[in-house]
């Protein structure tokens, strides 16, 4: 774990506000499968500001089949979504990869955010990005082939674990990306052959990062570079 583990929305926030902040977070380690919150949950009770890893937003419909509808990193809250309202949220939020987070109760970050118009305008800008993102990854899941979406996917999480070496089961990914176990293999087999990663027992390591963009499909940049928006 970091030495001094940094989140890029508390990052962005006025020195001093930062500092009032930090005092009152704790680092928790986020081991894989960690549940943040769940479907049908009005208030979660921790609001996580991740530090390294990867949370995923997921969809779980009645049948137990889910579906990966977000993904969040050291860019984000991973909360940030429940503090718009009262309303449930239908996905479940839990670790992909392995990771940390600055946490904090989540009812005293609500108090705190409207008493401060820098946290929320910061907070308001990573849900506008994450909603924009959402709404291309919808598209692409819809519209783009499968080893495209892998590649998409694979690079994604690359960028926010800054690493390229992480692991993720055929089964997780058939599940992040809506796909069979199958298909998974078929499309990592196809990306392997082609040298741009290895796979093997759900270790994987990205090989050529830019054959990997290339064989990706066009959704990639366009979540880079909103994902990018957020460090401006």
């Amino acid at each position: 774990m970091a030495d001094k583990p940094s989140n890029l929305l508390l990052d962005s926030l006025p020195a001093n506000q930062r500092r009032a902040l930090l005092a009152r977070l704790e680092l928790v380690p986020l081991p894989i499968g960690t549940v943040l919150y769940r479907s049908g949950e009005q208030q979660p009770e921790y609001a996580h500001f991740m530090t390294s890893g990867i949370a995923s937003i997921v969809t779980f419909m009645s049948d137990g089949a889910g579906a990966e509808v977000g993904l969040v990193g050291r860019e984000g809250l991973v909360e940030a979504i429940n503090l718009l309202g009262s309303a449930s949220p239908p996905t479940t939020a839990f670790i992909q990869v392995e990771g940390a987070a600055l946490r904090m109760p989540y009812a005293e970050l609500q108090k705190e955010l409207f008493a401060s118009g820098v946290l929320i305008q910061r907070i308001l800008q990573f849900v506008q990005c994450h909603g924009f993102i959402l709404s291309q990854l919808a598209a692409c899941n819809g519209l783009h082939e499968i080893e495209g979406r892998l590649a998409r996917w694979l690079l994604m999480v690359e960028d926010r674990v800054e690493s390229n070496k992480f692991y993720l089961t055929q089964e997780f990914l058939s599940e992040m990306l809506g796909i069979r176990r199958t298909s998974v293999s078929s499309a990592a087999s196809s990306l392997q052959k082609s040298g741009l990663i290895t796979y093997r027992r759900g270790n994987i390591q990205v090989l050529n990062r830019k054959g990997l963009e290339a064989a990706a499909c066009e959704c990639y940049l366009v979540v880079r570079d909103l994902a990018a928006h957020l460090n401006q």
